[in-house]
């Protein structure tokens, strides 16, 4: 298959990277060609068109950074849709809302193409080494056409269900992390200023019932001083808000939600759109005086697991298929 790829950023790039290092035969774009020379000087083909590379690929996959820039990539008049015709499948990791996936997904139809929402989870680390997780929203007939290179992208493969199910879980999984993130350094901040070492706290915490992904990643970030996990402001107050407005659409009386938007958006107040997102914490440092640091802690993460071959996550008692 010949696969086109739109949106060249931080977690993108490296998934491009990542075909490209397995031979795929690709066509990559971005709205900087400058993040597309190394591809390009691995192989990769530049097109300044989405109807070019959909006309000339099997598969595109877009990885940008908001639901409207995706719709406008995918719709304009020189577009990706404008390209798609029988067969063709579109592949959205973008993290995006369902509603949108689903509308944009039915103009592909319209054309004869498949649409999936397939957005990553687990951080640029692992995208680099392709042990990222994969949640895989469509029909099963367009999931298995692209199975072979979701293994290449990811290691976790998760079916959720038909097409938009993948953005909601995204978008859940989102949340979570950034509640997880405010409290981590809620927990450093009380455990500093009851005199406890924060390398003690950190571990204690690992492998305690307190434990979490967050935890472990981008906890030892702010204990280096560093918040470099690669992922900004801007993106976390999208993000956590997508969450925010399902729930509320839904009817749910959230009650974390909102705090946890506030807190994102007073960190992106603060500190400005492109820090860290990470850097939320430094609120707390802030208002109380007290950094939060510990020695032996990395600058940056690096995916220590071996690289493996993506596989589907098998879900026993699955009732909606």
């Amino acid at each position: 298959m010949k696969i086109g790829f739109i949106g060249l950023g931080n977690v993108g790039h490296k998934l491009a990277s990542n075909l490209l290092d397995h031979g795929q035969d690709m066509m990559v774009h971005d709205i900087d060609r400058i993040a597309a020379n190394d591809l390009i000087a691995k192989g990769a083909i530049w097109t300044d068109s989405g109807k070019d590379m959909a006309q000339a690929c099997d598969v595109v996959i877009t990885c940008l950074p908001s639901p409207k820039v995706s719709a406008n990539v995918m719709e304009a008049e020189d577009g990706v849709i404008a390209g798609i015709s029988e067969g063709k499948v579109w592949l959205e990791m973008s993290t995006t809302d369902d509603a949108e996936v689903k509308r944009v997904g039915e103009l592909v139809a319209a054309k004869g193409g498949m649409a999936m929402d397939s957005p990553v989870s687990g951080g640029c680390h692992r995208a680099a080494t392709g042990n990222i997780a994969i949640f895989a929203g469509g029909e099963r007939a367009a999931f298995e056409k692209v199975m072979p290179i979701l293994s290449i992208l990811g290691g976790d493969i998760v079916h959720t269900g038909g097409i938009g199910t993948a953005s909601v879980l995204k978008v859940i999984t989102n949340y979570l992390a950034g509640v997880q993130l405010v409290s981590t350094g809620e927990a450093f901040m009380v455990a500093k200023k009851a005199g406890i070492d924060l390398a003690v706290a950190y571990d204690a915490i690992r492998v305690s019932s307190g434990n979490s992904f967050v935890h472990e990643t981008e906890g030892q970030l702010i204990l280096n001083g560093s918040y470099n996990i690669n992922f900004t402001m801007d993106h976390e107050v999208k993000d956590v808000t997508l969450f925010d407005d399902l729930a509320k659409s839904l009817d749910v009386p959230v009650e974390l939600s909102p705090v946890c938007v506030a807190a994102m958006e007073d960190g992106l107040q603060r500190y400005g759109p492109r820090v860290w997102s990470s850097q939320v914490v430094k609120r707390l440092e802030d208002d109380c005086g007290a950094e939060l640091r510990a020695p032996g802690f990395p600058d940056i993460l690096e995916d220590s697991e071996p690289a493996r071959p993506g596989v589907e996550v098998l879900i026993p008692h699955r009732n909606d298929f």
